[in-house]
């Protein structure tokens, strides 16, 4: 793609099709949506210490996985988020057919990219290089080329640097293949950006302790939180079990402890780390002390290409951004406090659910605490069910129709539910487990709540906070 064609074909697209998205009963109220196109993996989320950046995987074109480019929004307060200039192209020849997810981080006061330059050839096969790109004055991005090829040993599939620095050192987990088509991250470090060398795998198929967890491990994120580590991973090709891991390909982590002299990670099992029906590709940032987290709220090759959306000229949209936490050795997600600032007009009521009001709307937001079984209906297109420790999700496939179902154990005292548009983001027990999914009712959303136990509840309209 010629920078200047690309650009141009870019502004029609926009020009041509964000007005027909807005407008869109489907799209979002205060989520971060495309205006046009697709949107997928979050990328290079920052805090600079006066704004947020978010870049996120785009293409512009079409509603296709194809001519991905690097987007870019910024906001001070995580709620009221600006479109800046598109940050990266695949203009080169080194990223020419796709400018993939990485990462980005302040380093002597500029903000610098990291993400993954893909080539593919004629016979099929394809090749990586891990990238670098600095922001301009214009607010747009340089780009400083290649900074690490594909490494021996590993297929075309590397994607996807997270960099950070510990002890003026820098580091970098990359999600790999190996020949023998198993998943790995490979850790890298260096004294500067531009000359990496590989540590090794810290983690994958066959290693600590784990057997088979998939041909690739996309999107890694390894990060300190609560005197712990976690690495979030998206292991593709991971078994489906009965009750977990049911997505065409899957959000996981691991927790446990790194050792920055011997670069050794010791954790436990792989952990799910969204049950819904939507969310992949998770990436985190530290900010003022908070480790915060957005995710895409899309699955690679599963229903995507039947939702509604593409009609209008867009397709997916990201989750609330997240604060984590570990408790009782477990990762804790919940919505950031920013976005109670959206609340309005609140309500409260208790009794019976089956006596509950019903909530109707576009965009809201309802806590409620439960002494019993509760079955809570999202319109005639989604459906909660929790009883007997157990809470069952299920939606109508976009594609033929058919119930399908996602599930979150666990002794189920408080529910906090985010719903806008077209999305509904589950947290249980203050953010023990989450569910996050997107549904396409009808007409507007029409929330009933139906049981013979008594419920707490809370409910707040949420104001619109469209991008400026």
């Amino acid at each position: 793609m010629n920078t200047n064609e690309g650009l141009s074909a870019i502004l029609q697209a926009v020009m041509r099709n964000s007005t027909k998205a807005v407008k869109d009963k489907y799209y979002p109220h205060w989520h971060l949506a495309p205006v046009t196109g697709l949107l997928n993996d979050p990328n290079g989320f920052c805090f600079d210490g006066e704004y947020y950046h978010l870049f996120y995987q785009w293409n512009p074109l079409s509603c296709e996985h194809k001519n991905k480019c690097w987007g870019h929004w910024r906001s001070k307060d995580l709620i009221i988020w600006q479109h800046q200039p598109v940050a990266l192209l695949p203009d080169e020849f080194y990223d020419k057919d796709g400018c993939y997810s990485g990462s980005a981080v302040i380093y002597q006061g500029q903000l610098i990219l990291c993400y993954t330059g893909n080539v593919k050839f004629e016979d099929g096969s394809r090749t990586a290089w891990q990238c670098l790109a600095v922001e301009n004055q214009r607010g747009g991005f340089d780009k400083l080329g290649p900074v690490l090829g594909l490494p021996e040993g590993y297929s075309g599939h590397v994607r996807d640097p997270k960099i950070w620095q510990y002890n003026d050192i820098w580091y970098m987990v990359l999600g790999a293949q190996n020949l023998d088509k198993q998943g790995k991250v490979l850790l890298y470090r260096a004294s500067h950006l531009y000359q990496w060398q590989l540590a090794g795998e810290l983690a994958g198929s066959y290693l600590g302790g784990l057997a088979d967890a998939g041909y690739m491990w996309e999107c890694p994120d390894l990060f300190e939180l609560d005197d712990r580590f976690i690495l979030l991973t998206c292991p593709q090709g991971i078994k489906r079990e009965q009750q977990r891991f049911l997505n065409s390909h899957s959000s996981a982590y691991l927790i446990g402890d790194f050792d920055y002299s011997t670069l050794q990670f010791q954790h436990g099992d792989l952990i799910e780390l969204d049950a819904g029906f939507e969310f992949y590709a998770p990436q985190t940032t530290l900010a003022n002390g908070r480790r915060l987290l957005f995710g895409w709220m899309g699955v690679p090759d599963g229903e995507e290409m039947y939702q509604p959306t593409i009609a209008n000229g867009w397709i997916h949209q990201m989750t609330c951004p997240r604060e984590l936490h570990i408790k009782e050795g477990k990762l804790y997600q919940q919505p950031v406090k920013e976005l109670q600032q959206l609340r309005q007009k609140p309500a409260y009521w208790q009794g019976i659910a089956d006596d509950a009001p019903d909530i109707s709307g576009f965009s809201f937001e309802f806590e409620v605490e439960l002494f019993g079984s509760l079955t809570i209906y999202f319109s005639d297109t989604l459906a909660l069910f929790i009883e007997n420790n157990q809470a069952v999700l299920k939606r109508r496939s976009v594609k033929n129709g058919e119930w399908q179902s996602r599930f979150w154990s666990g002794d189920i005292k408080h529910l906090q539910i985010l719903c806008d548009s077209s999305s509904v983001e589950i947290f249980f027990n203050g953010g023990a487990g989450v569910m996050s999914s997107r549904f396409f009712p009808l007409e507007k959303q029409t929330i009933c709540f139906l049981g013979k136990d008594t419920i707490n509840l809370t409910t707040w309209q949420l104001k619109n906070a469209l991008l400026s």
